[in-house]
């Protein structure tokens, strides 16, 4: 797998609403309480949601359908339908007008508890939203958002958020200190059902997630030992990000299989991504404000 170089936070500014490429920005869960199994299925989460730098790049194209690109397209290939066309699909059921096409360059590998698939749609909806003067922040975005899937409309904020419910209920937050935060993605290369993690849990409720930036500095991911269990090549990944100089903390990201560490400052992790296994996905990034 390929080795992704860290963006700077400032190097370059944001694309100006409406303007193509979007960047799918990488989710990470910075802690990952799972309190209860409700009867609908679903479970009762209390999360907080963070993002990086980096991530998928999407661009909007007049000619309706999907066109891959990038390290992780053959991965995508195939599929008929995802998150994106879905997304245009019920954008123009909703608002009307032609389906939108996308051009999406996969940098961030699928099912890894990374939001890539979320990212991604979530991506889509906002350039949508840009295309068509409606704000983001619009209930029926929001609706579209969670009808696709309980992390998206975290996605489509793309900021630091504290999430409720099944992650869809969100409070903004400030990361504090630890915004702009450098940070290392790991992931071993192997794909992760979220439902089979999910599965797995043992249904033991290990106390509320804190508040503020101390959820991400006290809290924990209690799908990490479900994960680990199905996946043991996480608690290497968690164990060789823990024995590295500069650490902050590590932990692993929403049901997996990608792993995440924070860092004091870039040397410390890029020192730490160099000293990785070369068969193992990494991506050296930042925490967004």
């Amino acid at each position: 797998m390929t080795f992704a170089t860290d963006a700077a936070l400032d190097a370059a500014p944001e694309a100006a609403p409406g303007a193509a490429p979007d960047i799918a920005y990488a989710k990470l869960n910075l802690a990952l309480h799972v309190r209860s199994r409700g009867e609908d299925g679903y479970h009762v989460l209390e999360t907080l949601f963070a993002f990086c730098t980096d991530g998928d790049r999407l661009t909007l194209e007049d000619e309706p359908g999907l066109r891959l690109e990038g390290p992780f397209a053959a991965a995508l290939s195939g599929e008929g339908d995802n998150l994106v066309t879905r997304a245009a699909r019920e954008w123009a059921a909703l608002f009307g007008g032609a389906q939108a096409g996308f051009r999406l360059e996969k940098n961030l590998p699928i099912a890894s508890g990374i939001g890539g698939g979320s990212a991604d749609a979530a991506a889509a909806l906002r350039l949508l939203a840009a295309r068509d003067g409606i704000d983001p922040a619009d209930p029926r975005v929001h609706a579209i958002a969670a009808g696709l899937g309980a992390d998206v409309p975290a996605c489509v904020l793309s900021r630091a958020a504290r999430g409720e419910g099944r992650g869809e209920q969100l409070v903004p937050v400030s990361l504090g200190r630890l915004t702009g935060q450098p940070v290392l993605l790991v992931n071993p290369g192997i794909a992760l059902s979220t439902g089979a993690v999910f599965k797995a849990w043992d249904r033991i409720d290990r106390g509320a997630l804190p508040q503020g930036v101390d959820a991400a500095l006290e809290g924990r991911n209690d799908l990490e030992a479900p994960a680990v269990s199905l996946v043991p090549e996480i608690g290497d990944v968690l164990d060789l990000l823990g024995a590295q100089p500069g650490l902050l903390f590590a932990r692993m990201s929403g049901s997996g299989a990608t792993c995440f560490a924070l860092f004091e400052d870039e040397a410390a992790r890029d020192a730490a991504a160099a000293a990785l296994p070369a068969c193992w996905w990494r991506l050296a990034t930042r925490l967004r404000p």
